[in-house]
């Protein structure tokens, strides 16, 4: 209540002393060719509805300046002679930073004499133009605005259609009922290892994405039939890009919240050079909520994260890009007993993420560019259990090591053949490297049993080719092949894709996609050792193949009118190769496993199939309102080496989502705002495997019940998710003030079932509990 009281006598405040004056920003930016990259001279760019007119056109190198531009929310229209016009909307302009846009046009197939009624609208686009069926776009400001995200893309992304995420807290993505195992992370054009902290070994979530939203620009998501340059992913994409930094003025953020602190700075490498940086540092931590009792851990979780981007352009050798992310995360849980009196036992969690890149991008004549890559990321995770022994002391009962390396060459070729026909290819080479090591003595009998102890390395070969055709103003055709080759076993994946977009109304299009895709398994699938009848130890899965899906997609989009698209898509997933026990009585599919050592004895026989539609209606922000609206039913099946189908784990049958926002304008011209937000979850329950107690307690681990993997279903999850915020704009800066609110509700929906080693008992798993998040920015 205090801090409620401070918060709005601070608004009063706020409100009084922003109403003297009226406030100006700077927008500026860059017009290229979406194929060719090349800069667009003469674009004129100018403000919707602006009265007076304001307006400008860009320079030599494309480069455009609007100056006293009022503070408030705009839009762009965007055009050039022989190019599709383009309206960017809503866009936020503050008092403290400028407005920086690189902005991309498509060459347009009509003739000039021609009129086009409606300019396109980016909203809905994917800024891949070799996509056609399931993909999206999202903004900096929607992973801050949507209620729950907490700034994180992939708490975001769950709202989308076909997509939703993890009860327990984790943000790791399930997409039309495939496994997170099947999602590809990618920043800056090529893959890297899972970017979150607390990811435990196989999984790609985690409890909060290191890449901060402040360092991110316009990025896709990709949830199917994807194009031919993505390779080794069969669920999902996470497209990423980083924003280049303000190249012509200095600019920070600070931000406190009781989720921690983080820094951004950014500006020119120097005056008079187009060079820029871009910077954050973060660290957080939830022992301010735990010791309110607002929210009850075990343990405190803790960590930091921090990444940069320098741009730095030459006359003669292209643009030079540096980019890293580092993330570093540690949690101590207890296990007490009924009466908190005395520690049952602990778990010490560890874990570190590198990513370091650079990247060159030259122009080749007036219609190609080369892009260039080289990149080193490594994650390693290390676990220690301690359990309370018989004579009262605490003993290590079990400590694993998962240490993983990654080098990646990648080289793009892009080119425009004409109005009509560009082509992209590319190249990718990743050396594997791993060390790995896992061991128990669960009964404290003084000597450790080695699960697992490997190291090595290995090779994955990649390459593309994606053609566009635009056969008519009307018709694109997009197809390509994909090919994979793991040197480890000498596995091949050759994946042609097609894609297909009519557009036989103005306003209305129909689509088609196609493609096979396939995915390596985590490293330490691939060397588990497992002891035979002589007791001998062996590696039973280093020939086992990756897993693979053939997808097909149908959509539907209409743009009822300017602000509001409606949108359907309907798909089948055909899965095949799948890793599964080799045992003809298992039930085990490695999709299944959601993380950990997968020491199972695999065999690439099993199958699968995903299927489903999907409905989304979004009104773009617009008078200060907006929605969206999904739904999706599916059915996800998987059948082990028993030939028996069943309900995959993630089978939880339909989603529904609802985001809805309302912003209120204050001030003299408008220029403080507050925002009000919400999104309601309604989705059916996962599947789970149930504990045997008994065999527990003899095993001194979890043991779970014979010949009942995941066959029951947890219950449905009803979320409700809240957030208001405030902004105020002075001179030269702006304050911005923010509660989000998790499980408003505090819906306690049961998940799973873990044995509690500790305690000797077996407990739920839980949907997380009300999560609180008051945060405040500075921007100057």
């Amino acid at each position: 209540m205090f801090i409620l009281i401070l918060l709005f006598f601070w608004m009063a405040q706020a409100q009084a002393q922003s109403n003297k004056s009226q406030y100006f920003q700077t927008i500026r930016g860059r017009v290229i060719d979406h194929e060719s990259k090349q800069a667009l001279i003469g674009a004129n760019i100018v403000i919707v509805k602006s009265n007076p007119f304001k307006g400008t056109a860009s320079d030599m190198d494309g480069r455009f300046v609007l100056n006293q531009i009022p503070i408030g929310r705009l839009s762009l229209h965007i055009s050039c002679l022989g190019y599709e016009a383009k309206t960017i909307s809503n866009i936020e302009v503050g008092s403290a930073k400028e407005v920086v846009l690189e902005i991309e046009l498509l060459e347009s197939l009509t003739q000039i004499n021609e009129i086009k009624v409606y300019p396109k609208s980016a909203k809905h686009e994917t800024l891949n133009k070799m996509a056609t069926v399931s993909g999206q776009a999202f903004t900096i400001e929607e992973t801050s605005r949507y209620s729950g995200s907490l700034n994180d893309p992939a708490r975001m992304v769950s709202a989308y259609a076909g997509v939703s995420g993890d009860g327990e807290g984790s943000n790791e993505i399930i997409v039309r009922g495939n496994s997170p195992k099947g999602i590809q992370w990618r920043m800056e054009g090529i893959e890297i290892p899972n970017p979150n902290h607390f990811a435990d070994e196989g999984s790609t979530g985690g409890a909060m994405n290191a890449l901060n939203s402040n360092m991110l620009r316009n990025s896709d998501f990709f949830t199917g039939a994807f194009a031919a340059e993505y390779g080794n992913a069969y669920s999902g994409i996470f497209d990423i890009n980083l924003r280049k930094g303000n190249d012509t003025k200095h600019e920070q953020a600070f931000g406190f919240s009781t989720l921690g602190i983080d820094f951004t700075a950014e500006g020119p490498i120097k005056k008079g050079y187009s060079g820029s940086y871009l910077a954050n540092y973060r660290y957080s931590s939830l022992e301010l909520l735990n010791e309110a009792g607002i929210v009850d851990f075990d343990g405190i979780p803790k960590f930091q994260d921090g990444s940069f981007k320098i741009v730095l352009p030459t006359k003669k050798a292209g643009q030079y890009t540096l980019f890293c992310l580092l993330g570093k995360s540690n949690m101590l849980v207890k296990e007490e007993n009924d009466e908190e009196t005395i520690t049952l036992g602990e778990s010490d969690f560890d874990s570190d993420l590198t990513v370091l890149g650079i990247s060159n991008l030259l122009s080749i004549g007036k219609k190609s560019y080369l892009k260039n890559t080289i990149a080193f990321s490594a994650t390693n995770s290390q676990y220690t259990s301690r359990i309370l022994g018989d004579d009262d002391n605490m003993f290590v009962a079990s400590k694993d090591k998962y240490q993983q390396d990654y080098f990646k060459f990648q080289s793009t070729f892009n080119t425009k053949l004409s109005a009509r026909h560009s082509l992209k290819a590319g190249i990718e080479y990743t050396g594997l490297g791993f060390d790995i090591n896992s061991v128990n003595d669960f009964k404290n009998t003084g000597t450790y049993t080695t699960d697992l102890k490997s190291d090595g390395n290995s090779q994955l070969f990649q390459s593309f080719i994606n053609w566009k055709y635009r056969i008519s103003s009307k018709l694109d055709l997009v197809t390509g092949i994909h090919t994979s080759y793991f040197e480890l076993n000498e596995d091949y994946s050759i994946e042609p894709r097609l894609g297909l977009k009519y557009q036989f109304l103005s306003t209305q299009s129909l689509s088609f996609g196609f493609g096979v895709h396939s995915k390596l398994e985590n490293l330490s699938t691939y060397f588990v050792q497992l002891q035979d009848q002589a007791n001998m130890a062996y590696t039973p899965n280093t020939d086992l193949k990756m897993s693979k899906a053939r997808h097909y997609v149908l959509g539907y989009n209409n743009q009822l009118n300017r602000h509001l698209h409606f949108k359907l898509e309907t798909y089948y997933q055909d899965l095949y190769d799948l890793a599964v026990e080799n045992d003809p009585k298992s039930k085990i599919v490695l999709q299944d496993i959601k993380e950990g050592l997968a020491d199972y004895d695999f065999v690439n026989k099993g199958t699968g199939k995903n299927y489903g539609i999907e409905l989304s209606l979004e009104r773009f922000f617009h008078n200060n309102f907006y929605y969206l609206l999904t739904g999706s039913l599916y059915e996800s099946k998987f059948t082990a080496l028993d030939g028996v189908e069943r309900n995959s784990r993630y089978n939880g049958n339909y989603v529904a989502n609802l985001i809805i926002g309302k912003e209120y304008k204050l001030g003299l011209n408008d220029k403080n705002r507050i925002g009000l937000n919400a999104k309601v979850t309604y989705r059916g329950g996962q599947y789970y495997t149930p504990v045997d107690l008994g065999e527990s307690r003899n095993a001194g681990e979890t043991i779970y019940v014979a010949n009942s993997d995941f066959s029951k279903q947890a219950d449905d999850l009803f979320i409700l998710n809240l957030s208001f915020s405030y902004k105020v704009n002075r001179k030269k800066t702006q304050h911005e003030f923010k509660i989000d609110i998790k499980n408003a509700t505090n819906n306690q929906a049961k998940i799973l079932e873990r044995y509690n080693k500790a305690t000797r008992k077996i407990e739920n798993g839980e949907q997380l509990s009300i999560l609180p998040s008051l945060q405040y920015i500075l921007y100057f």
